[in-house]
């Protein structure tokens, strides 16, 4: 991957974009300090290069979907000649349960965040589909059990703090 070239102004658009992704083009260019239509022509570029991915909303989905289940799955490959690890990642990535694949350092090659309706679906994903790509050696599964803090932003209510301040 080749590094992106941006400019200062360039890369304060998409930090106001990341903090929040329905920040409109007049907001944005007040605070940068630039014409609407720069900001415009920025985030057209930077959609059509593949920096600005999509956007989203971060969304509390453990208080909605109580019995859906996440799992993350630590999995050592055996790397393909010229392509190292890509090909096999590719096959996982592309399952529709996956929602994220990593590389990693460490005892384990790649990390796999999975998604089902229950326990069994996410067993039955690791045992049937993904444990037998050609390549992949073993596998070991954690099931999330709570989230506390996701993407930089807390996830559970925070009582107010028992400790005596300091003055």
């Amino acid at each position: 991957m080749k590094p992106y070239k941006v400019d200062e102004t360039g890369e304060k658009i998409l930090e106001i974009l990341c903090g929040d992704a329905k920040a409109d083009c007049e907001d944005i260019a007040r605070q940068v300090n630039i014409p609407v239509d720069s900001v415009k022509k920025y985030i057209r570029k930077f959609e059509s290069d593949r920096i600005i991915l999509g956007y989203h909303t971060n969304i509390n989905w453990q208080r909605i979907r109580l019995h859906e289940v996440k799992a993350l799955i630590e999995v050592k490959v055996i790397p393909e000649r010229k392509v190292g690890f890509d090909s096999v990642a590719e096959s996982i990535y592309r399952f529709p349960e996956v929602t994220s694949v990593y590389l990693l350092s460490g005892g384990y090659d790649l990390l796999v965040q999975v998604e089902g309706e229950n326990l069994r679906e996410v067993a039955l994903f690791v045992s049937e589909k993904l444990a037998t790509i050609n390549g992949v050696q073993s596998t070991v599964s954690h099931f999330l059990l709570k989230k506390y803090k996701e993407d930089g932003i807390v996830l559970v209510d925070q009582a107010e703090s028992k400790r005596i301040p300091i003055s």
